[in-house]
């Protein structure tokens, strides 16, 4: 296995912090760069599977400045639900129907999930959450440090901090964002497109009375105010020119000028940033035993809302991987199947916030086409179609031929145990493999696999509906990964089954 090739390398610390770093190697079995919510959701999954997981997080306290993302559309929230978690977003949250494309509201109320809905919810109170609940599953936060180089070989990887000290992992994964190092630092190439329009987003305060949560778009392009419930004012403004590197004071008034013909006194901000409508997908997960998961793997305007869901999504479709992986379980191709999965789902995602920047113009041309796009989503198959796709609950990963179901998310239908009725979420709260027979109790023996697959006997006599497609012929058996998508659909004379718990979930265990 080659060496990375990066501009800060182990071997470049000075004497005096190569004894310290020495002294204070310390191992742990993963080790992430980066504690939004991509390096949060992916700790935790790692260790509900008992791995000794750490992240290196460069803020000094777990605060994050401004509010970022501003919700959770439904896939996510499913998935919270999945390890048991989602009503801690819930309670802090405000459903709605967030799902749109280029300025249209798509309903999802309709679908067959108990999250027929999103969730308005800003970044910072997601992460709080998400970081309660890493740290009761005991994983290690590092703050107050920076990855400045790292080393793999055969058997791991060396990684070297800004203090000085320096870690041992068995895998080592970038979650540290569009500008990632870890992304650098491996080599790993990030074709795109360069930016063509940017925007400036801040809290502030303001002299001035602007008109309250009302978009007003223009040749320019689209702004607003809202106030916050501190009192603040948020404002997001498009640039006349675009924009780079990080924003002042006088950027923003400087655009809000040009839109409004004053700033409206805008002052004392607590968080200025700037983005724009690059897009960019890395074109490898992964490098040896150096994966990126999150805006590190790909950035795009934030359009619809789906940056922060395809990341919470790229962890939980990687962390039952790589544990199994890490402990020798499966193979190390399983990983493969990562980039496999998770690259179409984000190139898509390129794909749509795209077209909706393209939309987001004003001249009479782009408003004829957007009137016509909001005439087509009117429609009820466009509108699933598009409503699907946005909210997540449409994804469908490429595991073969067969039944509608596989590949696809598994409803979380209310079906009756020999324990008593459960919801199959609850069952997945562990992150265990679960094989759910809904024929003849007893019809499967799964021994070489019983300590790592869940056998559940289980009746549901009623209806199988999933978003998008409708009804579906209703399944004998399924086999659910750890991350809630059907690996195997069948009954108890079908092919395949031995195959399906093989390449997921590793050889049998001899007897």
């Amino acid at each position: 296995m080659q060496r990375n090739e990066k501009p800060a390398r182990q071997s470049e610390l000075k004497s005096t912090d190569r004894v310290e770093a020495e002294r204070s190697h310390v191992f742990h079995q993963v080790v992430i760069a980066g504690g939004g919510p991509t390096g949060l959701m992916l700790a935790g999954e790692l260790s509900l599977a008992g791995i000794d997981v750490a992240i290196v997080e460069r803020r000094e306290r777990r605060e994050i400045t401004g509010t970022r993302a501003g919700g959770l559309h439904a896939r996510t929230i499913e998935i919270f639900d999945q390890r048991g978690i989602a009503d801690r977003f819930l309670s802090e949250g405000r459903t709605a129907q967030v799902a749109s494309f280029a300025g249209v509201t798509l309903d999802i109320s309709d679908f067959p999930t108990r999250h027929n809905y999103g969730l308005a919810l800003w970044q910072k109170h997601i992460e709080r959450i998400l970081a309660g609940w890493v740290d009761e599953r005991g994983a290690t936060i590092y703050h107050g440090r920076e990855v400045t180089g790292f080393d793999q070989d055969d058997d791991g990887v060396d990684i070297a901090l800004s203090d000085g000290r320096s870690f041992r992992a068995d895998y080592f994964v970038g979650c540290d964002g569009g500008r990632s190092f870890v992304r650098k630092a491996a080599g790993i190439e990030f074709p795109g497109s360069d930016p063509t329009v940017s925007n400036l987003i801040a809290e502030v305060e303001v002299t001035g009375e602007p008109q309250w949560g009302v978009l007003h778009r223009d040749a320019i392009g689209i702004h607003g105010f809202g106030k916050m419930d501190d009192g603040t004012v948020r404002v997001m403004v498009t640039e006349r020119e675009v924009g780079t590197g990080e924003p002042t004071l006088q950027e923003l008034s400087d655009a809000l000028i040009a839109v409004y013909g004053t700033d409206y006194g805008v002052r004392n901000p607590t968080s200025l940033a700037r983005f724009s409508d690059t897009t960019r997908q890395a074109a490898a997960y992964r490098k040896g035993r150096v994966l990126l998961a999150g805006d590190a793997a790909h950035v795009h305007p934030p359009d619809g809302g789906q940056g922060l869901q395809t990341g919470v999504q790229d962890a939980v479709n990687l962390g039952w991987k790589l544990a199994e992986v890490v402990k020798n379980t499966a193979p190390e191709s399983l990983l493969d199947s990562y980039q496999a999965e998770r690259h179409p789902i984000a190139a898509r995602v390129l794909k749509n916030t795209m077209a909706a920047v393209a939309l987001r113009r004003d001249d009479d041309r782009t408003k004829v086409l957007r009137d016509t796009m909001a005439d087509l989503l009117a429609m009820e198959e466009p509108r699933k179609r598009f409503a699907g796709m946005l909210s997540g609950l449409d994804i469908r990963y490429d595991l073969g031929e067969g039944h509608p179901l596989l590949g696809r998310r598994m409803p979380d239908l209310d079906v009756v145990t020999a324990d008593g009725r459960l919801r199959v979420f609850a069952l997945l709260h562990d992150a265990r493999p679960l094989l759910l027979n809904l024929s003849q109790p007893g019809a499967f023996d799964i021994g070489p696999w019983a300590d790592r697959v869940r056998l559940v006997d289980a009746r549901y006599d009623r209806a199988w509906e999933l978003p998008v497609l409708g009804a579906v012929e209703a399944p004998a058996a399924v086999l659910v990964r750890p991350d809630g998508y059907v690996a195997w659909v069948g009954d108890e004379g079908s092919a395949g089954l031995t195959d399906a718990l093989t390449r997921w979930f590793g050889p049998p265990v001899a007897a």
